[in-house]
């Protein structure tokens, strides 16, 4: 797929972010919107998946360890063909499969069921752990939250990953700089970041997250690593493709009402036309 067609994904899938949040009345925009570029690129291009086969022994593992963030997520499944997108407006209902956060039970396509922020990054551990020992070739991914960094079991899992070399593991932080209360420097600094991960022996890659080339040639580097598992520190903009979102803490965890989104849907359609 060539990169303008990952621009294309990219706008579709913000697009969709802003639509199944109106008829759900609460989600999370600001952090979904800042991971469209970075999950169109591994949905699209990178990860070895069969849509109709979800469940298929081969296929690549992704995990969002930020599981608040499950509109991203569900907005590409759909797009990739996993299920109608209809389904998509039942975000967040009784009884639909799109629960608030990430559920391997109800929707298919997901690998792993998140939302406890901290335990993504052990879950894709143990996936690529048992990929070695079944001596499988597919490749695991953990999109990870910079508010994320706070946690605790982030870090035991990033040292257990360098202590069973797992270089089938690729871990991406969303690194947008805020969370729910406010900036992620002010909340608990985890600065400096990249050197952190580098001290846990991990190769870190700093990456526009925004940039799908930058991406593509990022992830491509990662495969080629042996020994040790990699982290894209990828630079981003919470609320990604919208103005009155971008850089506002504020849309960590609210949803626009019907004009907000229309506003919103507007710049984004607007976006499309440009991209050819």
């Amino acid at each position: 797929m060539t990169t303008v067609e990952l621009k294309r994904k990219a706008n579709a899938i913000r697009q969709d972010i802003i639509s199944m949040l109106v008829p759900a009345k609460s989600g999370h925009p600001g952090g979904s919107l800042s991971a469209a570029d970075i999950v169109a690129t591994l949905y699209f291009q990178e990860m070895r998946i069969k849509p109709q086969e979800p469940d298929w022994a081969e296929r690549d593992r992704f995990v969002l360890s930020k599981g608040h963030a499950a509109p991203v997520l569900y907005a590409a499944l759909a797009e990739k063909g996993y299920f109608p997108k209809e389904e998509l407006q039942g975000l967040r209902q009784t009884g639909r499969m799109l629960q608030g956060h990430p559920d391997m039970k109800k929707t298919p396509g997901v690998d792993m069921s998140t939302g406890s922020l901290g335990q993504g990054l052990s879950a894709a551990n143990g996936m690529a752990l048992a990929g070695k020992l079944d001596k499988k070739d597919y490749h695991v991914y953990a999109l990870l939250g910079d508010g994320e960094m706070a946690e605790g079991q982030i870090w035991e899992a990033a040292m257990a990953a360098a202590h069973y070399k797992l270089d089938n593991l690729t871990a991406i932080l969303d690194f947008n700089g805020l969370q729910i209360d406010g900036p992620t420097d002010s909340v608990m600094s985890t600065a400096p970041l990249s050197d952190k991960w580098r001290a846990f022996c991990w190769h870190v890659i700093e990456v526009d997250g925004h940039d799908i080339e930058a991406l593509q040639k990022a992830f491509a580097e990662a495969k080629q690593v042996k020994g040790k598992p990699t982290i894209l520190i990828a630079k981003t903009i919470k609320g990604k493709g919208v103005s009155f979102m971008e850089n506002q803490a504020g849309w960590h965890g609210n949803a626009p009402n019907a004009e907000q989104a229309e506003q919103a849907l507007k710049e984004l359609r607007e976006e499309a036309l440009t991209l050819g």
